[in-house]
């Protein structure tokens, strides 16, 4: 499989890539929390038929990174960021796909593109409904030093994950998930400015649902049937406000999803015309 790393910069930030495929269509792909653009590769080969897919690592993933610690990433900023990356590529129609916390970068792309933009493929994305737990640990004020905190103490998280678990505050499969992405102060520190950075990607899904209506732009989206993190029934706030969509549910958890998507590819290949 034809993929080439490369690397672009825009007033001090630097955004890590592989460029996968040689398909006539682009598709600019976002990953999950703690992965980076090599979990797309599988995900690639299947659709580089069809794409030239731009897998990209977010900031503190992969070789990315962002210059002003954990100052927020603005959607203004990403906008003028991933508008030069566009036309440095001479891109002007492309699709894109986001999985869990590439998801908000999806979304912000929407925002920021919807007149260039072909189809919106979500994987259990994060950004169509915040839990209460991630603004309360990102809201500005005694929150976010407390959140600093839990973030580089393991005994001062352990103690709140163990707490919250037996008030049943919080899914077990939850806390299993968070106790995995806080294991190691680097781990707990890569949580913390993920979550401070990205904090300002927020967004109304009745604005983004008329978008997508507005624009006509196909949204296909996959959900772990098993998937404790991102639920289906979170998912209603955006699906209720689109007239047609694709939901296409996978025997899996959160974890495994984007393996399986490109298994689901594999089998089924890519539809020929995506519903609008």
């Amino acid at each position: 499989m034809h993929r080439l790393e490369h690397t672009f910069s825009y007033r001090g930030a630097h955004l890590h890539y592989s460029c996968i495929g040689t398909g006539n269509k682009i598709l600019l792909a976002f990953h999950g929390y703690g992965q980076s653009n090599l979990h797309y590769r599988h995900m690639a080969e299947q659709l580089s038929g069809h794409y030239t897919v731009y897998a990209f690592d977010l900031f503190f993933h992969g070789k990315s990174i962002w210059h002003l610690k954990d100052h927020p990433l603005t959607k203004e900023f990403l906008g003028k960021l991933m508008q030069t990356f566009l036309q440095e590529k001479q891109i002007d129609r492309f699709s894109v796909m986001g999985f869990s916390m590439g998801g908000k970068w999806v979304l912000a792309l929407l925002e920021q593109f919807p007149q260039q933009i072909d189809e919106l493929i979500l994987i259990a994305p994060d950004g169509v409904k915040t839990s209460f737990w991630y603004n309360l640990a990102t809201y500005p004020g005694w929150t976010k030093n407390h959140f600093r905190k839990v973030a580089i103490s393991p005994t001062y998280f352990q103690t709140l994950a163990h707490t919250f678990r037996k008030l049943h505050l919080v899914d077990k499969g939850v806390v299993r998930f968070a106790q995995h992405q806080m294991n190691t102060r680097q781990k707990r520190l890569r949580v913390y400015y993920s979550w401070m950075v990205f904090r300002e990607l927020t967004f109304n899904m009745t604005h983004i649902a008329s978008l997508l209506t507005a624009y006509q732009i196909p949204v296909t989206m996959f959900l772990g049937i098993y998937d404790r993190i991102i639920t289906k029934k979170n998912m209603e706030v955006l699906l209720s406000k689109l007239p047609k969509h694709r939901l296409i549910l996978l025997e899996t958890g959160h974890n495994q999803l984007l393996e399986e998507v490109a298994a689901y590819y594999a089998k089924y290949g890519i539809p020929e015309k995506a519903e609008k």
